[in-house]
């Protein structure tokens, strides 16, 4: 392999249509696996280069002007290409198919050697890479890359980037170039072309495998058996002596910060809140605990945390909203306090079951090539083969899929309904199970708000027994535990279970298992054969019904609907048991169909296996009737709670459906929840563990935290020692770093002329506001119909003054590569919706200004807010003041809190609204702010005052 030749190019063009033109080559040539050659040249195009080429690449006219024609540059790069050489690029389509156009423009041959892509070989060879965008790889790689967009540049960027691939491939293991070798072995490409080559190359060099030992059932392994993991004490040792006060045990950790960190200086409000956490799980006692960007509320809660667990030699449970977070915890702050911790400890991360690969699908997988996707499955099954080689967790978290790469993950998930559990030839290395043993002899526990919820529905099975609790981002913890107390079903659910049974003659858990059936000699078999033929029309009569079932309650959902209302364009619609439509019905009796003859189905395949389960060994049928119980479970669970959600007997329950347009009845979401679940928190936690701390930077409103403990159940324990409340001083100086504007005269919205000239004043200030910050602008909207008119507005008049507009949904819908595109661009404004107001870290001067165009009231007829309003009204409280003001306060804090996000950081923010000034429920909003400088002033000061603002910065800088 190494004494291939390989030639990387890239070009950069006029755009990225056949009749654009070269406008500059970058050529290196790799041999013996080291850069031997580099070329490059401009290249003078027979069009002018468009604007947006020009501020992508930074080529002018000027460059190519006087530049090579493109015959001379072909000529000169005509050697690079012999018989013997391999052709590289990233996108390599794009830079081939310019390639090939040249070459026939100047009269020779095309190009026929091989031609790889980096693309392909960075997803399987790194599959935890979060993007393959040329500059991001390059940055994960350590690769200097000083000017992205230039052929000369990217060319020697993609090099580089080539030869580490050719190091990780080399470096596999045997086993797994076999493995990939095989999965492409019917493939006629160059890439399974080079899989094979490398596989060759390595046999001729294996005599004895170094890898051997970390093979079992023919996959290379990072692991060994779970149950060789140990807890950080032998059993009855204790971590510490008792007579270590917590006074002497921080002090340690201080002092070992102070040597391990030559700037360290305590932070008060982190001290604070350690000392409360402390003081809260020491006397059995909850804690309400507000804490700002900047404290350091990790190490607050977690440190007194361990030090209780690790004296009291009791378990103690964090548990966050985001598996961001989880990873955050894991993999910054877990290590930082081995450090730092004078004891040794163990802290494990449990997610949800399906976050796990479960190997024994994965191995069924591969053995029998099941891809219902082919060269998308393909794809992910090697990334996954490249990626078992690399990970201890197993964990969905740690890769990145490509197209269809979470319908392939959905399939060989773990999953409780087929677990062979002890019989499974995987179970010492099963990553869930490995995951619940680090969980059962570790110290701290770090879950989420998911898990919590579904370990009460599984009776306390999932998690170890706790008495002590610790919620971040608490203030998420009453919308999960109402989505995960209820429940929910889709098309697909339904769908995807049926397809799994029976998909056609030849696929499916049915035909497999009958195909095997056939091949034994017994003729007792011939009753099981004839039950399970009978279920094939019961199969497809629930198929027909629930797709018609499914197209009817779309057309109910999208009826009286305006498709932009929501974040995507998204449909809802609630259903009241009262006031149910004519055709409801009629619905009712197809619902009674899908149920009898689920019912049918799953009776009859849950006898057939039980009979069956006493001959699997003989019949090798074991695993797959493991499969086919999971299908008939998650089948009876759809069928429930279909039912469920058509009769509506719980009117302690709001029902609702959720569709897309484009979609239509594939995208239908039944949802059932309990609109107030403040008396199941108090019952599932408060009544009955010892200390709960909740903490999130946003849980007070107006400097109180009434809202948040009637929410959370903690209402009845408010003026007692049993809750106490703390709101910590922020640790950023907002009246320098944060400037808050309200232009007092900007237009309200009132009737359909208010909002048209509200939103022509929007457009205009914002782009005056962009052309002065030159960008570095987010822009949070509540509506994605006023969003995407803006975008529409912007897009032009902006690019023209060198700006780049992005909108969610517009340029993608993925917030990460929407924040990642915002930081790449020097100039950019970005415009988001609901889910940009939390959980985006964009600090330094990337984002120095945030415009606020509405108030975050949640659209009260929105189901759940519709619902617990009508329960307020029933109480004889006003819904507006008791719910509406208050999430709307917190909304509002968690998108002013995305401007200031460290020490250094100075910005202003813009908001639009003047209701905040206007009426009495506005203070709430500002006096809930951490003390920002606030003005309010004339819409002409806007500009003016924003350039004075961030003159100050610029005096102060110098």
């Amino acid at each position: 392999m190494r004494r291939m030749k390989f030639t990387v190019i890239d070009f950069e063009t006029t755009g990225d249509q056949p009749s654009d033109d070269i406008i500059q080559v970058g050529l290196v040539v790799i041999e013996q696996g080291y850069i031997t050659e580099r070329f490059s040249s401009f290249v003078k195009p027979n069009k002018a280069i468009p604007e947006f080429i020009v501020q992508l690449t930074g080529i002018t006219e000027e460059h190519v002007k006087d530049a090579p024609q493109l015959e001379d540059v072909v000529t000169q790069m005509l050697p690079y290409f012999d018989d013997q050489t391999v052709l590289v690029a990233h996108h390599a389509a794009f830079d081939l198919g310019f390639l090939q156009r040249a070459f026939e423009q100047c009269g020779y041959h095309p190009f026929g050697g091989r031609v790889l892509d980096t693309i392909a070989f960075l997803r399987i060879l790194f599959p935890g890479l979060p993007t393959l965008q040329l500059s991001m790889v390059s940055n994960s790689f350590g690769i200097t890359h000083d000017n992205p967009h230039r052929a000369d540049s990217d060319a020697e960027a993609t090099a580089i980037i080539w030869q580490r691939c050719l190091e990780r491939i080399e470096s596999l293991p045997l086993i797994t170039l076999q493995r990939l070798s095989n999965l492409y072995e019917a493939e006629f490409t160059d890439f399974a072309w080079f899989i094979h080559e490398v596989r060759l190359w390595k046999e001729t060099l294996t005599v004895l495998d170094p890898d051997v030992n970390r093979y079992f059932r023919q996959f290379a392994m990072n692991v060994d058996n779970w149950d060789e993991e140990k807890p950080a004490r032998e059993e009855g040792t204790p971590a510490f002596s008792q007579d270590q006060t917590f006074e002497q045990f921080y002090d340690q950790i201080h002092l070992n910060l102070e040597e391990r960190f030559a700037d360290y200086e305590e932070r008060p409000a982190q001290r604070q809140m350690i000392e409360e956490v402390q003081a809260s799980l020491a006397s059995d006692r909850h804690l309400i605990v507000e804490a700002g960007t900047g404290t350091g509320k990790s190490l607050g809660y977690l440190i007194p945390s361990l030090y209780h667990g690790l004296r009291e030699e009791k378990k103690m449970i964090v548990s966050t909203h985001t598996i961001n977070l989880q990873e955050q915890l894991r993999q910054r702050d877990i290590p930082l306090l081995h450090e730092i911790l004078p004891v040794p400890f163990r802290a494990s991360v449990l997610k949800g079951r399906s976050r796990y690969l479960c190997l024994r699908k994965f191995e069924q997988k591969i053995q029998h090539n099941d891809y219902a996707n082919d060269r998308d499955d393909r794809l992910t099954a090697a990334q996954m083969i490249v990626w078992l080689t690399e990970t201890k967790h197993g964990d969905e978290e740690e890769i990145y899929f490509g197209n269809r790469g979470q319908d392939f993950w959905n399939t060989v998930s773990s999953d409780t309904d087929s677990c062979l559990n002890r019989a499974c030839p995987w179970f010492k290395k099963c990553f869930f199970h490995r995951a619940r043993h680090e969980a059962s002899i570790a110290d701290l526990v770090i879950t989420n708000h998911s898990l919590l919820f579904t370990d009460i529905q599984a009776e306390n099975r999932l998690l170890p027994s706790y008495k002590h609790l610790v919620v971040d981002e608490a203030h998420h913890f009453e919308e999960v535990a109402s989505k995960l107390l209820g429940s929910e079903l889709n098309y697909n659910a339904l769908n995807n279970a049926l397809v799994r049974l029976y998909k056609d003659s030849r696929s499916g858990q049915l035909p497999t298992l009958i195909a095997r059936l056939q091949q034994e000699p017994e003729r007792s078999l011939s009753e099981w054969l004839d039950g399970l033929d009978s279920l094939y029309p019961r199969i497809v009569r629930v198929k027909e019904e629930w797709d018609q079932l499914t197209e009817l309650l779309f057309q109910l959902t999208a009826e009286q609907m305006d498709p932009m209302a929501g974040e995507g364009g998204q449909f809802v619609r609630r259903m009241k048991p009262d006031q149910l439509p004519a055709q409801w019905k009629s619905l009712i009796t197809m619902e009674e169909n899908i149920f009898l003859e689920l019912t049918e189905i799953t009776k009859k395949l849950d006898r057939i296996s039980t009979e069956m389960k006493d001959k699997s060994e003989e019949y090798s049928t074991s695993s797959i009737l493991t499969d086919l119980a999971g299908t008939v479970k998650q089948l009876t669970r759809c069928r429930d709670t279909l039912r469920f959600f058509m009769k509506m007997d719980n009117e302690n329950y709001v029902y609702w459906m959720e569709a897309t347009p484009y979609f239509r009845s594939k995208s239908i979401q039944l949802m059932v929840a309990p609109f107030d679940v403040s008396d199941l928190l108090k019952g599932y936690f408060f009544d009955v563990k010892d200390s709960v701390v909740l903490t999130s930077a946003t849980l007070s409103v107006n400097k109180s935290f009434q809202y948040s403990s009637s929410q959370l159940g903690l209402e009845t324990f408010q003026d007692t020692p049993k809750l106490k409340t703390v709101l910590l001083p922020s640790a950023f100086d907002y009246r320098k770093q944060a400037l808050l504007l309200i232009p007092r005269d900007f237009p309200s919205i009132k009737g359909q002329a208010g909002e048209a000239a509200f939103l022509s004043a929007l457009t205009q200030s914002l782009q005056e506001v962009a052309v002065e910050m030159k960008g570095r602008m987010l822009v949070l909207f509540t509506s994605y119909r006023m969003l995407k008119l803006v975008h529409q507005e912007l897009k032009e008049p902006l690019r023209a003054e060198g700006i780049h507009v992005l909108g969610q949904g517009i340029d993608s819908s993925n917030r990460t590569k929407l924040t990642r595109l915002f930081q790449d661009h020097s100039s950019c404004v970005l415009l988001g919706t609901s889910s940009f107001w939390e959980g985006v870290d964009i600090p330094g001067d990337a984002l120095s200004c945030l415009a606020i165009v509405r108030l975050p009231f949640q659209p009260p007829n929105h189901p759940m807010a519709e619902a617990k309003s009508d329960h307020l009204k029933k109480q004889r409280q006003n819904p507006f003041t008791a719910l509406s003001v208050p999430q709307a306060v917190i909304r509002f804090k968690q998108g002013f809190g995305r401007l200031v996000r460290r020490s250094t950081d100075r910005g202003v923010v813009i908001l639009y609204d003047t209701r905040v000034l206007e009426t009495t429920y506005g203070r709430n909003f500002l006096y809930s702010l951490p003390g920002p400088k606030i003005e309010h002033l004339s819409l002409s000061q806007l500009v003016p005052r924003i350039h004075s603002w961030m003159g100050e910065k610029i005096s102060e800088d110098a």
